[in-house]
């Protein structure tokens, strides 16, 4: 069994969650705790460290050739853990799904688009729309019974005629979300009425609770192939994200040669550590770590979800993917800054603050639970000693 108990040291190591977690929140190295940027406080699976061990014996840092493995690789991966058939020629490496999304942005809209975004949503999708000289039109999800659901007719009313394109993040970042085949279906059917390219960031797929399954979009709707864009990478189901390697996966020729056309413009080639590793990763042994992974992040959803609901007018999302909790502060009546000030200052611990991630957000905090157990513990006794005059 993998020991994802014992505390590794990530000070001093160029981490930006612990190293750069003073200066971004406030909250002192000496005992901060920090729960913000999505990387896991775990080693990869030995198979991982084996392959970079091997590259590093070898001793020659050159370019990667022969991608079959790393292709087919791929291909087994998304066919035995998700049912989903994937060509080799639909294939393409970007130096990980931000860049991935930024160069779809880039080949499939122009400036002065729209891009539509289920708010509130991961933050970097804002971040590089608005950076690429697009604008973001914002479908709020609706808060039903503390679950996010979708509201297609309030979206279908926020519509400008400027949009062109429409980002999908499934499962959901940050309210951990599985969407449902029906639920998938009326976002293909949102984004043909709308005549939008559809780009399906499915980074957390391979992150699911127990009892929970994801859909690939490309088999939940594969009718709208011809306005489809798939994202799916090794990066956050393995904790290598340092490696910069994410997949693009486009079915459609026309749609394809349009992005492989950006790629050959800007020059874009993969990073050979980063193939090694995810060739490694998407195996047998990597299947069998991720199993072990997904029933102890369980075991820190159940921990974490238990100390923080009983803070009276507190609530954590129920958890369906990734290892993302979404806690709502709306019922403690506090404004954002009182809330946040007490968890980075009372209970010094660095988390997402929710207003980053768009219309929705503004009670809410991002906690990364994706740390050792007692770390998780630590936080939920911290959190209610610096709410404890609610109790």
């Amino acid at each position: 069994m993998t020991d994802f108990d014992t505390p590794i040291n990530r000070f001093g190591t160029h981490s930006v969650k612990w190293d750069s977690m003073e200066s971004a929140f406030g909250v002192p190295a000496s005992d901060g705790i920090a729960m913000w940027v999505a990387d896991m406080d775990f080693r990869p699976p030995a198979c991982v460290q084996k392959a970079l061990e091997g590259v590093l014996a070898h001793g020659v840092y050159g370019y990667y050739g022969d991608d079959l493995a790393y292709l087919d690789a791929i291909r087994w991966w998304m066919k035995t853990r998700h049912g989903w058939e994937v060509e080799r020629n639909h294939i393409f490496t970007t130096h990980g799904l931000v860049n991935g999304t930024s160069m779809c942005i880039d080949a499939f809209s122009k400036p002065g688009d729209q891009v539509v975004l289920t708010t509130p949503v991961y933050h970097a999708f804002a971040r590089v729309i608005k950076a690429a000289g697009r604008g973001v039109t914002e479908c709020p999800l609706a808060l039903v019974n503390g679950r996010y659901e979708m509201d297609f007719a309030a979206w279908d009313a926020r519509m400008t005629g400027r949009e062109t394109m429409m980002i999908l993040c499934s499962p959901h970042n940050p309210g951990g979300r599985v969407w449902t085949v029906e639920e998938l279906r009326g976002v293909a059917e949102f984004a043909r009425r709308h005549n939008l390219i559809l780009l399906s960031d499915e980074i957390h797929s391979d992150l699911m609770m127990p009892g929970q399954k994801h859909t690939v979009m490309a088999k939940a709707a594969p009718e709208i192939a011809d306005r489809l864009v798939m994202m799916t990478a090794t990066t956050k189901t393995f904790n290598i994200a340092g490696a910069h390697t994410g997949n693009v996966i486009i079915a459609d020729p026309a749609l394809r040669q349009r992005f492989a056309d950006r790629m050959m413009a800007m020059g874009i080639s993969p990073n050979s550590f980063g193939m090694f590793m995810a060739t490694a990763a998407y195996s047998p042994e990597g299947a069998a770590w991720v199993d072990e992974l997904t029933a102890y992040l369980d075991g820190n959803r159940k921990l974490f979800d238990a100390g923080v609901n009983a803070i009276p007018g507190v609530r954590s999302m129920p958890l369906e993917a990734t290892y993302l909790a979404w806690v709502d502060f709306a019922g403690t009546g506090m404004t954002a800054t009182e809330f946040t000030s007490r968890v980075e200052q009372g209970a010094r611990i660095a988390a997402n603050h929710g207003d980053s991630f768009g219309l929705g957000g503004d009670s809410f905090l991002r906690f990364n639970l994706a740390t050792p157990r007692a770390v998780v513990a630590e936080a939920v006794a911290r959190l209610q000693k610096a709410f404890a005059d609610l109790q």
